[in-house]
């Protein structure tokens, strides 16, 4: 019984430290692939019943885009609004700094880690109880 106990805890301490490590590869390459944002204080108009955000970038160009559902829902009833923009790209915008899809990956990633570290020390709780 505890051999198979063993070989249980030895193949989750590979699960978790090869999952969070093949995450951890995903973020990175997530992370890259995004580019760069800044910050933008921008002016929210309604157009034909679409959300439209309007901000000046860095070079002080204007610049104006159409809101997706979810972004216009989150800038009901605002005049103003902080956003994040793409770096180099005309009429892109995002309420967040970061792809919404990153910090789930990273909870992933840190779960992983831990299941392969409780593994390990469930590993080594039981071969020195021995």
């Amino acid at each position: 019984m505890s051999s198979t106990i063993d070989i249980l805890i030895e193949v989750f301490t590979w699960i978790g430290f090869a999952g969070f490590l093949a995450l951890a590869v995903v973020i990175v390459g997530v992370w890259a692939v995004d580019g760069t944002w800044l910050p933008a204080e921008a002016i929210v108009d309604r157009e034909g019943g679409e959300t439209v955000v309007r901000w000046y970038d860095a070079e002080g160009d204007a610049n104006v885009a159409v809101a997706d559902p979810s972004d216009a829902a989150a800038l009901a009833g605002r005049e103003t609004a902080s956003i994040w923009y793409r770096h180099g790209w005309r009429d892109r915008m995002r309420l967040t700094r970061r792809p919404p899809g990153l910090r789930r990956l990273v909870l992933a990633a840190g779960g992983m880690l831990a299941l392969g570290v409780l593994c390990l020390i469930a590993g080594w709780v039981l071969y020195f109880a021995r």
